[in-house]
């Protein structure tokens, strides 16, 4: 221990350990992250998209996309119409444009009311930067369902993972 003190060894090496967490005590940090959290974390592809028509029936959009969200509370997610006309509105805000969808942002989960908020922070559709868009979701074995929590939006995705 004298000799990695005399080298100078020993004070760089604890400084990146406490940088790099490593110093941090195991417990109440990992203790935080709820299990519901931990099932959101990843890479998801898209199963489906339904969207509501003016008329108000519904059907299933021809579209593929990825959905990812972090364990430190940031997500994005792509979407893209394979017909780019065909791109529905499917309530009252626009998210895509082109036929394509593209936004990023954080999201804070509540698992009480079975929802989480979107902030977003950059979108190919800019009125939506810093809006906070609230979803209702479900956990259905290996699918996540999410859907507006607007009534005046009809929409629902499901997403499985990669």
């Amino acid at each position: 221990m004298k000799k990695l003190l005399s080298l100078g060894v020993l004070p760089p090496l604890l400084y990146i350990a406490a940088v790099s967490g490593l110093a941090r005590p195991h417990g109440p940090d990992r203790a935080d992250v709820s299990r519901v959290e931990d099932q959101f974390v990843g890479a998801w592809r898209l199963v489906w998209l339904e969207e509501a028509h003016a008329g108000g029936n519904v059907h299933k959009a021809d579209c593929t996309g990825l959905l990812v969200y972090t364990r430190d509370g940031h997500m994005s997610v792509q979407l893209m119409y394979r017909n780019p006309e065909a791109a529905g509105q499917a309530g009252p805000v626009q998210y895509a444009q082109g036929g394509y969808e593209a936004s990023f942002g954080t999201y804070k989960i509540s698992e009480n009311t079975q929802t989480f908020t979107f902030h977003v922070e950059g979108a190919m559709v800019r009125s939506l930067i810093g809006k906070d868009l609230p979803r209702a979701f479900e956990l259905s074995g290996k699918q996540l369902i999410v859907k507006s929590a607007d009534p005046k939006e009809h929409w629902r995705a499901a997403w499985e993972r990669y």
